[in-house]
């Protein structure tokens, strides 16, 4: 990050000081992000892991958190998943008229500007400190002023079921929005959680968002998150994750909007025989920048993650995934597959999917493919010889490319949802297959 640069967040943190002023509990906790971010920087494009993402917003972008501004009215809201309590925050700030009570599932759910506690809950590990590729999350950290914590601490047989929809209204030249969450699940306890970030209009808005992610012995996570936001919105995203022992975390993106986004999944495996799976899918289009890069770290014995990344890159748009897995000296009997494959729907898109293994021990299991390209001529011929039209072929071998992510969804209505969603916005594919 360019040292003018850096000065200017410093004095946006400056002028937003009494917008910023926070709970006693959360003002160390700014200050050494604030520290960390001016002593690091943000990164930039010759940094390994971004040499994909769009960086030149930045320059023009404002950091301070977004004004307060009118009501948003229900309407303006993309329709709720049946069964899920809602929680809506307009700007990173909870709107409680558009949400449910508090206290209306087993989860305990409260606002980061009212939280007394931000400790973290016993038992349950704490993602580590930052790495280079979640300096994002500092300005974040810097800047929210408000947000959702979210604990669950008693068993239940079905467990709780939460919606989080965090909606962009304010132009980047305003504000910034700072969704921010901050979860924990105790030992035996499970969450399923929808998270969803959507535009209010078609305001050109920018948004970092970070998430915090720990689960406790034996805890269960099914985590959704939907990127919707406005073609002209900038985006950034950073989650951070630790499982303990014989924790699971099934994690799902879906990212469909924004000019320019940016998500940064990084997942430790703290505990024996934890279990990640994730499944991503990106789809680009006109000048659209996708880009996420996932590090997952094997941290102990016998853990096991499955990564899976589908992409469709059309017009001029470019979509990348960087999944990365570092297995340590101790965690012995890993178990890790990759299966990264993108398609290309147009002469002048790009699609980047880069798998990268990082062993340190020999009693493993890992494996990893990475294919990017056309439609195969093969399979399209063999649906036309069958009578279908070129037309229904495509679309056929199309939903069968995407299913690999969207058939894993285990809520039917959030699925059923995203399958019209996309119907609409999967571009039109050649069939024309192209070795990489």
């Amino acid at each position: 990050m360019s040292a003018p640069l850096t000065a200017r967040i410093a004095e946006e943190h400056v002028l937003a000081s009494r917008a910023l002023a926070p709970p006693p509990a959360l003002a160390a906790r700014r200050r050494a992000a604030l520290a960390a971010l001016a002593a690091q920087g943000l990164p930039t494009s010759r940094d390994e892991n971004w040499k994909y993402a769009n960086l030149r917003p930045l320059e023009r972008l404002r950091f301070v958190p977004a004004p307060v501004q009118r009501a948003l009215a229900a309407a303006e809201l993309p329709a709720a998943i049946p069964g899920f309590a809602r929680y809506v925050f307009v700007d990173g700030a909870f709107a409680p008229a558009l949400s449910a009570p508090l206290d209306a599932t087993t989860a305990r759910v409260a606002p980061l500007a009212a939280a007394a506690d931000a400790s973290p809950t016993a038992a349950v590990p704490s993602p580590r400190p930052a790495s280079a590729d979640e300096r994002f999350a500092l300005l974040n950290e810097a800047f929210a002023t408000d947000g959702v914590e979210i604990r669950v601490k008693g068993p239940s047989a079905a467990g709780a079921r939460l919606e989080l929809v965090f909606v962009a209204r304010a132009e980047s030249e305003e504000g910034a929005s700072y969704p921010r969450v901050e979860l924990r699940l105790e030992s035996g306890t499970q969450l399923t959680l929808i998270e969803r970030h959507v535009s209010a209009g078609a305001a050109a808005s920018f948004v970092n968002g970070a998430v915090t992610v720990g689960l406790g012995r034996g805890a269960a996570l099914e985590h959704y998150r939907l990127q919707e936001l406005a073609p002209r919105a900038i985006a950034f995203d950073t989650l951070s994750a630790a499982l303990a022992e014989q924790a699971s975390y099934r994690l799902f993106g879906i990212a469909t909007g924004a000019l320019s986004w940016r998500s940064t999944l990084a997942v430790q495996l703290a505990g024996e025989r934890a279990e990640l799976t994730l499944a991503v899918l990106s789809l680009g289009d006109r000048q659209q920048v996708l880009d996420v890069f996932a590090p997952v770290e094997h941290a102990a014995p016998r853990a096991r993650t499955e990564q899976i990344f589908r992409g469709i890159s059309a017009g001029r748009a470019r979509v990348a995934f960087n999944g990365k897995i570092v297995v340590a000296p101790e965690a012995r009997g890993t178990d890790s597959r990759q299966s990264l494959r993108g398609l290309l729907a147009g002469p002048e898109a790009e699609i980047d999917v880069r798998p990268q293994l990082e062993i340190h021990t020999d009693e493993v299991r890992c494996s990893h493919g990475a294919t990017a390209g056309k439609l195969d001529d093969n399979m399209l011929f063999y649906l036309l010889s069958r009578g279908l039209p070129p037309e229904v072929a495509q679309r056929l071998l199309k939903w069968a490319f995407l299913e690999d992510v969207v058939a894993r969804i285990g809520v039917p209505e959030l699925r059923r949802d995203i399958e019209k969603r996309l119907a609409l916005q999967v571009p039109e594919l050649e069939p024309h297959t192209e070795a990489v």
